[in-house]
């Protein structure tokens, strides 16, 4: 007999709950909602009705406490990261947290440390390490199809300023701009795909005229572990585009798309300027097999992918990434 879904309730329910979330919920196998709780309990309610969700909680202290609910999926604002994940783990639950995961390492420390502590599952939604296109990628790599890595690039770049998450321009309650919104994304991509860690950062960004008091466009150059040489390019101001891409000294692996669920990807091997084969994957199953894997960890059937330890290394580089901005040198991660 299988295991019975494990019940999450969302805390922070919005656009991305309803557009990426609950589609995954739908398809998966071992997980399910079983509530919310929103800011706006008007919309809370509606919906709870449109969604057939079963628990329409009036408080973050309620939904916490639920014996309804196994674990809690984090997706309120990044300043709020840090409190609803220690309310959560209070009460004994599992933890399923957005990214980034807090607003500094200090706290995405401490949300680690209490996880630890109560022995209590705790991970972050770094959902694109289930991309079956960063996984080739990684497999590639790990298997010298390009010999040794020299060069990561990751890049993402979308039009927040038509983004329906108005919050993320405000700097009380979003880490930063592209950098802590996306950025985190091509940072924790290029470890995973090169199975290597961040060093040191210099970072070049600016503000446009509507960007508040966060950056809209920027580009970190990392020195990575095992000699590799990365650069991560975001931009909150342009058409939506993502791409992963590593040079070896045999060869390069290019993902255009590599961050996109929502269309087929190809991951093209060159060498000498020579196509070597292409390998088309679909992505569109990757919030599934994270909330699957997620899952099987809270019954102690493996390790969640994207631990609450990784996503302390991801806050590390992006707070030594701010600190080269606002210094104008390169600063060392940790």
């Amino acid at each position: 007999m299988s295991p019975a879904p494990l019940r999450f309730a969302i805390l922070g329910f919005g656009h991305h709950a309803v557009r990426r979330l609950l589609p995954a919920f739908a398809r998966s196998k071992h997980a399910t909602v079983t509530g919310l709780w929103r800011r706006d309990q008007t919309a809370a309610v509606q919906n709870c009705a449109e969604y057939g969700i079963e628990h329409c909680f009036t408080s973050r202290e309620e939904l916490c406490a639920s014996s309804s609910v196994d674990a809690v999926f984090i997706t309120s604002p990044d300043a709020m990261h840090r409190e609803d994940t220690l309310l959560a783990l209070k009460h004994g639950k599992a933890v399923l947290c957005e990214k980034p995961l807090a607003m500094n390492a200090a706290e995405s420390r401490e949300m680690e440390e209490a996880a630890r502590n109560a022995g209590l599952l705790f991970g972050v939604a770094q959902n694109f390490r289930y991309n079956r296109s960063l996984d080739l990628l990684r497999e590639q790599v790990a298997h010298g199809a390009i010999g040794d890595p020299q060069m990561g690039c990751a890049e993402f770049a979308y039009p927040a300023d038509r983004a329906p998450r108005r919050w993320i321009a405000d700097g009380a309650l979003a880490c930063g701009g592209p950098v802590g919104d996306v950025g985190v994304h091509c940072i924790d991509a290029l470890r995973y795909v090169l199975q290597s860690e961040v060093l040191s950062v210099t970072t070049l960004a600016r503000k446009t005229e509507d960007s508040g008091d966060v950056e809209a466009v920027a580009m970190l150059q990392m020195e990575m572990t095992g000699g590799v040489y990365a650069s991560v390019r975001v931009s909150a101001r342009a058409a939506y585009r993502t791409l992963v891409e590593v040079t070896g000294t045999n060869g390069v692996l290019v993902a255009e798309n590599g961050l996109t669920v929502d269309r087929p990807v190809d991951v093209v091997l060159r060498r000498a300027g020579e196509l070597v084969e292409t390998t088309t994957v679909d992505n569109g199953d990757g919030y599934v097999r994270m909330l699957d894997d997620f899952a099987a960890a809270y019954r102690g059937e493996g390790q969640f992918r994207a631990s609450g330890e990784d996503g302390v290394r991801n806050m590390l580089v992006l707070d030594a990434a701010y600190r080269s901005w606002r210094s104008g040198r390169r600063e060392l991660v940790g």
